[in-house]
């Protein structure tokens, strides 16, 4: 019995000597960037990012959090007030929206132009959207939001400035699903269960009548810190 168990210890140091010496590290020594963005989405849009990058020998896989703020259209002011305040049209009518978004993206290279580092990006989206409805002289202040998911992919190219910094150029689309449209004391749902609904309107009339994202194409560039 001593035997087998001393044979099966020097079999177990044997084995972990060779396999120590043999395998890869499981995990290299990560890199740390982060940077900022200016440009189109939807109207003028912004955001600020982390990313990590060479955390696997097997991967060339960067993680990027983002966090954007974009200023876009409210949407129709007599439309929403009709479907969730009431009837009235006195008043000059004013309007105004702001998105924040929150970004995941998976990040990887592609061999698009020899010279040039491109990347594949692809991801999921949460948007907070906030449509700001006046009408002065007619006594209503009012705003409608909406919280909505969303996936996006695009393509990113970096231009080499320093060994530290790059000059980057963006572009994608995202897609964002149909959430609840929450205005004064209404909500629209798109599975139809509203919450003190206007009489005569349903989802459908509080979609057209505010501008909460469906959709956005982007256009941008920044700067990106190697740390």
């Amino acid at each position: 019995m001593k035997k087998i168990f001393l044979s099966l210890l020097i079999f177990i140091f044997y084995y972990n000597s060779i396999f120590a010496q043999t395998a890869p590290m499981l995990f290299a020594k990560p890199k740390f960037s982060g940077g900022f963005q200016l440009g189109y989405a939807d109207k003028l849009g912004t955001n600020v990012y982390g990313s990590i990058s060479n955390f696997s020998y097997e991967i060339p896989l960067t993680i990027r959090f983002a966090l954007g703020y974009i200023i876009t259209d409210g949407g129709n002011p007599l439309g929403a007030r009709k479907v969730f305040i009431n009837d009235a049209t006195n008043g000059t009518p004013e309007e105004s929206g702001y998105i924040w978004e929150f970004r995941l993206d998976f990040i990887y290279p592609v061999k698009l132009l020899p010279a040039l580092r491109t990347n594949l990006v692809l991801g999921p989206r949460y948007s907070m959207f906030t449509a700001n409805f006046k009408f002065i002289g007619g006594n209503e202040f009012f705003d409608v939001t909406a919280n909505q998911w969303g996936l996006g992919g695009g393509l990113e190219t970096h231009f080499g400035i320093s060994p530290s910094m790059t000059f980057v150029v963006s572009t994608g689309f995202d897609y964002y699903f149909q959430s609840k449209l929450v205005g004064h004391d209404t909500a629209y749902s798109p599975d139809g269960i509203n919450i003190n609904p206007r009489q005569g309107y349903s989802y459908k009339d509080a979609d057209e009548a505010v501008n909460q994202p469906k959709y956005q194409f982007r256009f941008m560039g920044g700067l990106n810190f190697f740390f």
